[in-house]
């Protein structure tokens, strides 16, 4: 994170982690021939991970490499790249991560996001596939309205900067053969659904299968992620630590004979850690996998050697072992969930499951489940409400549902894969796995129409998350030890957790003025403490997904929508809109703002010299073209323009 967040040199970061192995070296030698510990070779230590943490982000930083594709950009130059994974197509375009490899004859390294538009003849490239295209390499738009979800930085996260906007009549294949194994894995999941597709599966129940046991969401329809979503249970259509574990607990099962052999036990345990794997790369290695994967192989390990292990220390191996090989993974919204779901199971669900004992065994299956289900809520909860700001809660009941049917469900599409692949499959046992992936969606479909139980538009922010966190590890710690020591620091931050409840509240009870920005659209917000004025040409103003984010982040609580007017006054200021109608003289009137909305064809040098305005605005609903002349005049003029194209929204002094 500080590699991150602040630039350390390369070399710097180098000659500071070599000196402190060299401290911790020494003070290590010394304390061993005292043999006693102390505070310095823990503070060494600290120090030392830390300083391979600067040095293997900066290692990885893709960017700072002499090779990477940014330091050669020349326009017009023909760009090579390698397909190298899927990702769900938009409305308009479908998208890939690709490696670059040539830009004119120059040989270059570094990842970038591929666009090719949508049409009739469009079929999906191949991974591992090597094309040419001349269309050039522009850069990722960040977030144009205030807290929008910044693909941008998401993207950097990634080591993606740049992008390519391209159509099929532009690329030109050069190489069709696999040498990759993501290659050989795209290979393998299209050989699967190809067989697949030859039975009665719908395209819902392929994308389900998919997603499931084949680690690929992008054919889940919009409409199915959002029921999972709102029902609590998206993590089932995510291939990650539930499946992995399931997985796990299943070869244990089928290999558990071995162990009476002489060596059965490590070699069984080798025989999983490498199917494991295998599964890892048929389902694409996404970060989820491979997490997962990594965590559970370090936990099978432990478990064929029959030692003593604290699953702490396990998890935190794992998690060193993955930050060692992708350090951003830590900004990764998957791996900070999987985590804090799987630290709160081990420590609180215990705690939970002591509570009651049912008699029965299924009591005490459902029992379990619930127990899990909930500590893994009290893990996620905080970090859930800062990034997703809602609490669906019927989620106990969509996982009581589907997680004690989930390792069956799994099983099973294991075996529907395995003799489709060999051409095997009878028809009854598809059209059943079918029925099974029909019904699951039937139910998750139903629990989200219960809006009644969903919490939505919560705003959290990450101070109360962390301060959340707190409260909860120290109450945990009370629970454990009946020390009133923990109550008494759990308490304190309790009340500190308010305060930051009620500081957030005085910041947000202001006032702003803000000119979103919409392709085709004019929108302009007024806030005056917790309600928002909206004024637009949307019909439909709630359809703006950024107006929706906007009004949680700021806990708006009454919304009023009007039509455009022509004036504004905000702090003092006046704003003018000038839309296509041109109308703009007004007797001694001097806005402060001209806002240009809807391609108004004026003379701006003449609107300029006779309002003699301080800021000239554009918005997304003019034509572009308008806004580079208005934008070369304003510069003429030395007044200061400001288009939502290039600096995204714009909010009034």
């Amino acid at each position: 994170m500080l590699a991150f967040y602040y630039a350390v040199p390369t070399s710097l970061s180098l000659l500071i982690s070599l000196s402190c192995i060299i401290l911790l070296s020494v003070i290590y030698y010394i304390d061993r021939k005292k043999h006693k510990k102390t505070i310095g070779f823990g503070v060494t230590v600290c120090l030392t991970a830390i300083s391979l943490g600067l040095l293997v982000t900066n290692l990885h930083h893709e960017k700072r490499h002499t090779t990477h594709y940014s330091h050669f950009q020349r326009e017009g130059e023909p760009i090579t790249f390698r397909i190298k994974t899927l990702l769900k197509p938009s409305l308009y375009s479908d998208k890939y991560t690709v490696d670059l490899l040539k830009i004119g004859n120059t040989t270059v390294t570094g990842k970038a996001l591929l666009n090719i538009s949508k049409s009739d003849s469009t079929s999906q490239l191949d991974v591992d596939h090597l094309y040419v295209t001349k269309a050039a390499l522009s850069p990722i738009k960040s977030a144009s309205n205030p807290h929008q979800f910044d693909y941008k930085s998401y993207l950097e996260k990634q080591y993606i900067y740049n992008q390519i906007f391209t159509n099929p009549s532009e690329l030109l294949l050069i190489q069709s053969k696999s040498h990759t194994v993501y290659g050989y894995a795209d290979r393998l999941r299209k050989h699967i659904n190809q067989s697949l597709e030859t039975h009665s599966f719908s395209t819902d129940e392929l994308a389900i299968i998919n997603a499931l046991l084949l680690g690929q969401r992008q054919d889940v329809s919009k409409d199915i992620v959002t029921h999972y979503v709102n029902a609590g249970a998206i993590h089932i259509l995510a291939v990650s630590g539930l499946h992995v574990g399931i997985i796990l607990y299943l070869l244990t099962l089928v290999f558990k004979p071995m162990h009476r052999i002489k060596n059965g036990k490590h070699i069984s345990g080798l025989i999983i850690i490498i199917l494991l794997w295998c599964f890892a790369v048929v389902a694409g290695l996404s970060s989820s996998v491979t997490r997962a994967v990594t965590m559970f192989s370090i936990v099978a390990f432990a478990m064929h050697l029959k030692r003593p292990t604290n699953i702490y220390n396990t998890l935190a191996f794992s998690i060193l072992v993955l930050t060692l090989f992708k350090p951003l993974i830590i900004f990764d919204v998957g791996f900070q969930l999987s985590y804090l779901a799987v630290l709160a199971i081990v420590s609180i669900q215990p705690l939970l499951a002591n509570l009651w004992s049912p008699k029965y065994k299924v009591t005490q299956r459902l029992w379990d489940v619930f127990t899990v289900t909930l500590a893994a809520q009290f893990g996620v909860l905080p970090i859930s409400l800062f990034y997703f700001h809602q609490i669906p809660s019927l989620f106990f009941i969509a996982n009581l549902i589907v997680i004690p049917f989930l390792g069956g469900i799994l099983s099973l599409g294991i075996i529907v894969i395995i003799l489709a692949s060999l051409h095997a499959l009878p028809t009854f046992l598809a059209d059943l796995y079918g029925g099974i992936i029909t019904l699951m969606n039937t139910l998750m479909a139903w629990i989200s129409d219960q809006n009644t139980f969903l919490i939505e538009g919560i705003s959290f922010n990450k101070y109360q998350m962390f301060l959340a966190y707190i409260v909860i590890v120290l109450f945990v710690s009370y629970i454990k030890n009946g020390s009133y020591k923990w109550l008494r620091i759990t308490l304190v931050t309790i009340v500190l957790f308010y305060g930051v409840l009620i500081y957030s509240e005085f910041r947000i009870a202001s006032s702003n003025f803000t000119v979103f920005h919409k392709s085709r659209y004019t929108i302009l917000g007024k806030k005056v403490n917790k309600n928002l004025y909206i004024s637009s040409n949307l019909e439909e103003p709630s359809t703006f997904s950024s107006l929706n984010s906007f009004i949680t982040e700021n806990r708006i609580s009454l919304t009023k929508h009007d039509t455009l007017s022509s004036i504004y006054y905000y702090n003092n200021n006046y704003l003018l809109v000038i839309d296509s109608l041109g109308i703009y003289k007004i007797p001694q009137f001097n806005p402060k703002y001209i806002l240009l909305s809807n391609s108004p064809k004026i003379n701006l040098n003449r609107v300029i010299n006779i309002l003699q305005p301080k800021v000239v605005i554009a918005d997304g609903s003019n034509y572009k073209s308008y806004v580079a002349r208005w934008k070369a005049t304003c510069q003429q003029q030395k007044i200061s323009f400001h288009s939502t194209y290039e600096n995204n929204a714009y909010t009034l002094d």
